[in-house]
């Protein structure tokens, strides 16, 4: 039975992919929506980059973690459930729990089941006392959580700047839904990447070695070994820039020759220099962000800044 459902999963999954990618590819701007990039190997390829030297979020904010994670879990409280939304690897969540040694479960949310099963059994032999209750699914749509935190306090946890993923309505939309989805007086530890010099933005989009560029372009491989496409994917480049009009980060997949591709049967031209939009990250001053969350309902209760002023982390209050 389980691989019937696990079969059924797949084909869903694989239809939102088609219908996203056909659509965004008839657009007059090409753009494919930024989940899609985390298949399997795209998830490797980010954890790879979360690493490099030029890709400072990750150590930065986990350095807030290990810094501030007293004060968190004074904050908190005793008997919390932690609900995070992307989860991913937890690396960042290994450092929150350990901080948070009175949390009573942890429910992580997460499109990859593959690696929502490898995190949530990792975590649940480093901290036996919790209760795990793993939710596959997409964070960004309508979800439930287990009846069993229902009357619990909750904690949510959205590291990695990934709100700024998100066009700015729909991040206030997103902070929102997260408010109603964990209910009246709940709080928020949230990370968000700080507006800096491009000569430090752009290398961390954009490594020397190569890695951020092989992490877009699988989308394209994705697509040919998904979607019976034909993308000559070195015809095509990783291009990153920043926008400044916006404050973000927009990273493109640029054709480097005029060429037609089929997906699934439908053919689609590129002219020489096009683009399809696969990514923005927003960068934001602390008031910028504070400005968002009170938008969504949330009050700041605390900003936590590390001291080259590249992230913060804000801990938000439901009132």
């Amino acid at each position: 039975m389980s691989s019937i459902v696990s079969e059924i999963e797949t084909q869903l999954h694989t239809g939102e992919f088609a219908e996203a990618v056909l659509a965004g590819l008839a657009q007059s701007r090409k753009s494919i929506p930024c989940r899609f990039l985390y298949d399997a190997r795209g998830s490797e390829l980010f954890e790879e980059i979360t690493r490099l030297e030029e890709y400072y979020p990750t150590r930065t904010e986990i350095g807030l973690l290990k810094d501030h994670g007293a004060e968190i879990a004074e904050r908190a409280g005793a008997g919390c459930a932690v609900v995070e939304f992307g989860s991913g690897s937890s690396r960042k969540t290994h450092i929150l729990l350990e901080a948070l040694t009175q949390a009573s479960a942890y429910v992580p949310i997460d499109i990859d089941d593959a690696v929502l099963k490898e995190a949530t059994s990792r975590l649940g032999a480093d901290f036996p006392h919790l209760a795990l209750y793993p939710v596959h699914a997409d964070f960004s749509q309508d979800i439930r959580l287990p009846e069993e935190i229902e009357d619990t306090p909750k904690l949510g946890f959205f590291p990695g700047s990934t709100i700024g993923n998100f066009d700015l309505d729909s991040a206030v939309d997103f902070l929102a839904d997260a408010g109603d989805l964990l209910g009246p007086k709940s709080d928020l530890l949230i990370g968000a990447d700080l507006q800096k010099d491009t000569d430090i933005l752009i290398p961390a989009y954009d490594d020397a070695s190569g890695v951020t560029a092989e992490f877009t372009l699988n989308l394209l491989r994705r697509i040919n070994r998904e979607l019976d496409a034909n993308f000559d994917v070195p015809r095509f480049a990783h291009r990153a820039v920043y926008n400044d009009d916006v404050g973000r980060i927009e990273i493109y997949i640029e054709s480097l020759a005029d060429q037609k591709v089929s997906v699934l049967g439908r053919p689609f031209t590129f002219k020489n220099g096009e683009d399809i939009h696969v990514e923005n990250s927003h960068k934001f001053t602390v008031p910028q962000f504070k400005a968002l969350a009170q938008d969504a309902g949330w009050e700041t209760e605390q900003v936590w800044v590390d001291e080259n002023d590249l992230f913060s982390m804000h801990y938000l209050t439901r009132p």
